[in-house]
């Protein structure tokens, strides 16, 4: 099997310098983390908050943690105490309020990006495109939080031209607010060379760096 770091050369060989890997470490043990750090990544994905708060006690206070779980209002709190430098899954007004008032009360600014939902799933989460465009003009009322695009995820299909379809949305979605919203978050391990070709600026890969997750 490959080292990470190879495997980490093999998927860089085919991302530009201007777009922002983001390793997805969920469910990876602190060494495999370690020797991806070691191979020069600095962001990294978790997706709960307790997993986070044990990595990042763990390894070197330089990684750019991102959070790109499902949050619930309830753990917003404890992943702030954290300092994440993207909270990728903004998922609803509700969880946007929450995230504002808690970011007040430490006195911060949270970077998130909003997770639109342009998937043929029902399962995946996510503001519907018309409400991204409603909700973008009210945006400023969070005065501690900074928006700073989008994320989304294609259906879970073999059908490039549906994948192609989901990513293309998204990308005519952001162009819509004349790059006051600069990052573009899709691409996975199985479809980020189709999300970059439609314009992402930032791919979340695992296993095709990390190998298979072990949920144990």
């Amino acid at each position: 099997m490959d080292s990470i770091a190879e495997q980490i050369n093999s998927v860089r060989a085919h991302i530009p310098a201007d777009v922002t890997l983001v390793c997805v470490s969920k469910f990876q043990p602190i060494e495999a983390i370690r020797q991806a750090y070691e191979a020069g990544e600095r962001h990294f994905g978790e997706s709960r908050v307790q997993e986070l708060k044990m990595k990042s006690t763990q390894l070197p206070s330089d990684i750019y943690w991102h959070f790109i779980g499902h949050l619930q209002t309830n753990k917003v709190r404890d992943l702030l105490k954290l300092r994440p430098y993207l909270i990728q899954s903004v998922d609803s007004e509700h969880l946007l309020c929450a995230i504002n008032e808690e970011a007040a009360k430490l006195g911060i600014v949270q970077d998130v990006l909003l997770e639109v939902h342009v998937a043929r799933e029902e399962t995946k989460t996510g503001f519907s495109p018309e409400e991204i465009t409603n909700i973008f003009p009210s945006l400023n009322r969070y005065s501690h939080i900074r928006c700073r695009g989008l994320m989304t995820m294609a259906t879970n299909t073999d059908d490039e031209t549906e994948i192609r379809r989901c990513f293309m949305e998204a990308k005519a979605i952001l162009s819509t607010f004349n790059f006051q919203l600069s990052t573009l978050s899709m691409g996975m391990s199985d479809d980020y060379r189709i999300a970059i070709d439609c314009g992402s600026n930032m791919v979340r890969i695992g296993s095709a760096i990390f190998g298979a997750r072990n949920y144990n």
